[in-house]
C-alpha cells in the first residue's frame, strides 16, 4: 500500500493505493475504487476491502471523501452527496492516468452510503464499467424515511426547518452545530445496526482519529435530504451491478429497491443472518462479500481479446 494524493478540482484528495502480489509495472491491471460509508475514512472498511481485492489481482484505491479525513476541502466535516460522487469521478481520473491500469477496466465497490454514491457515479460516468455494493444505503432516502425506510419523504420537512433555523443562527454568529453519524448513546429504541455502528466507530474495534463521527448539521442536511442515489437508475445505469446485503440488516430495503429498479444485468446476494455492520469487518462476512466480488469484477472487467 502506498499513500497518494490526487486532485479533485481545487481539493487535494488523500488515498491509499494497493497493488497486487507480484505486481509488474509493465503489465496492465483492472482497477477498483472502494468508497467508504458516511463518516468513515479510508483506514476502515474501505481500506479493508481494497487490501483484500488487491490480493486477488486488482489495483485498488481507497480514499477519504472531500471535506473529510485527510482530504482537503473547507468546511471540514461536510457531507455533500454531489461532492462525494465527484470524488469517485476524480478517482477514475487518477487511475486512468496510471500506465499500469487499463482505462477501460475500472470498477467501483461501495459500502453503505458509499454504495449509494457509487450507484450515482456509475450512472453518470460510464468510464466505470462494473459496480458492486455491500450494505448499500441511499443516504437521502434513509435520512428522509428513517433507518428502516418505514417513514415518508415528507417526514424530513421538520428536519429541514431545524437546519434552516440553525443556519440562520450560525450566520448570526452562533456556534457551529454538528450531528453524529453513529449514536454516542444507545437505548432500547436504537436500531440494532446503529448500535453496532457505535461499536464499530466509537470503540477499539475500528475507531480511527480521522473519523470524528460528526458532520456539519445545517449545511449537510440541506444537501443530503433532497439527494436520491437511485434517481434515474432505470434508464442511466447500463453497467452490470452486484448487490450484497445481509438478511438481518435494517438497511436491506435499499438493496432490494435498487435491485428491483435496475433493468440491466444485476445480481442480488442475500446473506443469511448477516446485519448491516457485519460486512464492515467481520471476517466471515467480509470474505463472503469478497468471494462474490472477485468473480463478478473479473468477468466484467476482463481484458478484451
Amino acid at each position: 500500500m502506498t499513500s497518494i494524493t490526487f486532485p479533485n478540482g481545487p481539493i487535494s484528495m488523500a488515498g491509499d493505493l494497493f497493488l497486487p502480489p507480484d505486481f509488474d509495472d509493465r503489465a496492465t491491471y483492472s482497477a477498483l475504487i472502494t468508497v467508504h460509508p458516511g463518516g468513515g475514512v479510508k483506514e476502515q472498511t474501505a481500506g479493508l476491502y481494497a487490501a483484500k481485492l488487491a490480493e486477488q489481482g486488482f489495483v485498488t484505491l481507497a480514499f477519504d471523501a472531500s471535506f473529510q479525513g485527510e482530504s482537503g476541502g473547507d468546511p471540514h466535516h461536510l457531507e455533500d452527496p454531489d461532492a462525494r460522487v465527484e470524488d469517485i469521478r476524480a478517482a477514475v481520473d487518477y487511475l486512468q492516468a496510471l500506465d499500469y491500469v487499463a482505462a477501460e477496466r475500472i470498477g467501483v465497490w461501495g459500502i453503505c452510503a458509499g454504495g449509494g454514491y457509487a450507484v450515482t457515479a456509475a450512472m453518470t460516468d460510464h468510464r466505470i464499467k462494473a459496480l458492486g455494493t455491500v450494505s448499500a444505503v441511499n443516504i437521502g432516502a434513509s435520512w428522509r424515511r428513517g433507518w428502516y425506510g418505514t417513514g415518508t419523504d415528507a417526514d424530513a420537512v421538520p428536519v429541514l426547518d431545524a437546519a434552516a433555523q440553525q443556519r440562520t443562527a450560525e450566520a448570526d454568529g452562533a456556534e457551529t452545530a454538528y450531528a453524529a453519524y453513529a449514536p454516542a448513546e444507545i437505548d432500547e429504541d436504537t436500531p440494532y445496526d446503529l448500535a453496532q455502528a457505535r461499536e464499530y466507530y466509537l470503540t477499539d474495534r475500528a475507531q480511527h482519529p480521522n473519523a470524528k463521527n460528526k458532520y456539519l448539521m445545517a449545511k449537510s442536511l440541506s444537501k443530503i435530504i433532497a439527494y436520491d442515489a437511485f434517481h434515474l437508475v432505470e434508464d442511466l445505469l447500463t453497467q452490470p451491478i452486484l448487490i450484497v446485503a445481509g438478511s438481518e440488516a435494517g438497511s436491506l430495503w435499499a438493496s432490494t429497491e435498487l435491485h428491483s429498479r435496475v433493468r440491466g444485468e444485476k445480481k442480488l446476494v442475500f446473506v443469511a443472518d448477516a446485519t448491516h455492520m457485519d460486512f464492515y469487518d467481520v471476517p466471515k462476512y467480509v470474505d463472503l462479500a469478497v468471494a462474490e466480488a472477485v468473480p463478478f469484477f473479473t468477468k466484467y472487467l476482463a481484458r478484451e481479446e
